[in-house]
């Protein structure tokens, strides 16, 4: 298995209770390689937006996944990753100034190859105070550190399920939103990658759509929820929270499909590519309004005809009996 460690810092706001709080951090997105017993550097760079000088504070905390969302539950820093990461303990800027942070990581030689997670935090309140019990009426935003040591990493999990949400399997127009459950039972995160072909009624293919584009992961021992569109919601002019009967029969135009449509997924995700899974869902698209606007349309004309076939056939009737006068 490929020796390869990721950290990932994506920026997160925590408890913003004050407007006055305003600070950004980057870069969003950092990959370092390491192995245990060794030490990694790097940088974070901060702004401060507001008036006036302020100091933040640096503070650690472990997470671990919270539901099928991806969002992280923070577990506080008595042991791992988050005791691994000395930084600053405070930073002072003047307003629209900017500050480099180093930081570093220094990995146990004992440790075990894997996935450990954690966040660096900075705040408007010294950690002392957010941890003995008293409210945090401040904030802090930081970025989360998901940090793999290298080594034999076990890998598991599977998809859990490929569906519309709630199951739907009727739509009158775009968009189609689909969504997939898988979970994972190794050692590190994982990144699905892969695709969802759609093919209508004649198994032509009238889509294709990348099944994690924004590079989601899925902890250890969790399950994660990803969701991927087909179709941009369509806007009609004018238009209001409330879409009326014609206002649905015009978007239905302006997209227009229908028929028998099959969605196949194919999943892979590990880092030696050895995990898989396919699936499919079939569902309809009937733009009833639209459809419904032109049977009316049809009848009325069918009517209209039908009236002046007849007028028509009164009036060739009456010519020919007055050529036979």
């Amino acid at each position: 298995m490929r020796n390869l460690l990721y950290t990932i810092l994506i920026i997160t706001m925590v408890s913003i209770a004050s407007p006055a709080f305003a600070l950004t951090v980057s870069p969003a997105r950092v990959e370092i390689t390491a192995d245990p017993g060794s030490t990694v550097r790097g940088e974070i760079e901060i702004f401060n937006e507001q008036e006036g000088s302020r100091i933040f504070f640096t503070s650690f905390e472990n997470f671990e996944p919270s539901g099928d969302t991806g969002a992280p539950r923070f577990i506080g820093a008595s042991d791992g990753l988050a005791t691994w990461i000395p930084a600053e303990e405070r930073v002072t800027l003047e307003s629209g100034e900017r500050s480099v942070v180093p930081y570093s990581i220094t990995i146990p030689q004992n440790t075990e190859p894997g996935g450990h997670f954690a966040a660096i935090f900075f705040g408007n309140q010294e950690p002392a105070e957010e941890g003995n019990g008293q409210v945090s009426v401040g904030g802090k935003i930081g970025v989360l550190v998901l940090l793999r040591v290298s080594g034999e990493v076990a890998e598991g999990g599977g998809l859990l399920e490929f569906s519309t949400p709630n199951k739907q399997r009727f739509f009158s127009v775009l968009p189609v939103d689909f969504m997939y459950r898988i979970n994972n039972t190794g050692g590190d995160r994982v990144v699905p990658h892969g695709e969802i072909t759609i093919k209508n009624t004649f198994q032509i293919t009238s889509a294709k759509l990348l099944v994690n584009e924004k590079e989601g992961s899925v902890l250890p021992n969790s399950a994660r929820k990803f969701e991927v569109s087909w179709g941009d919601e369509l806007v009609v002019s004018g238009e209001e929270e409330h879409v009326g009967f014609f206002g649905m029969a015009l978007k239905e135009l302006r997209g227009f499909h229908f028929g028998w449509y099959t969605a196949n997924l194919d999943l892979v995700w590990g880092d030696d590519v050895s995990q898989t899974a396919r699936a499919t869902y079939s569902f309809f698209i009937i733009p009833w309004q639209l459809l419904t606007i032109i049977a009316f349309v049809l009848g009325i004309l069918g009517i209209v005809g039908k009236i002046m076939l007849k007028r028509y056939n009164r009036f060739i009737i009456a010519q020919a009996m007055r050529d036979r006068r």
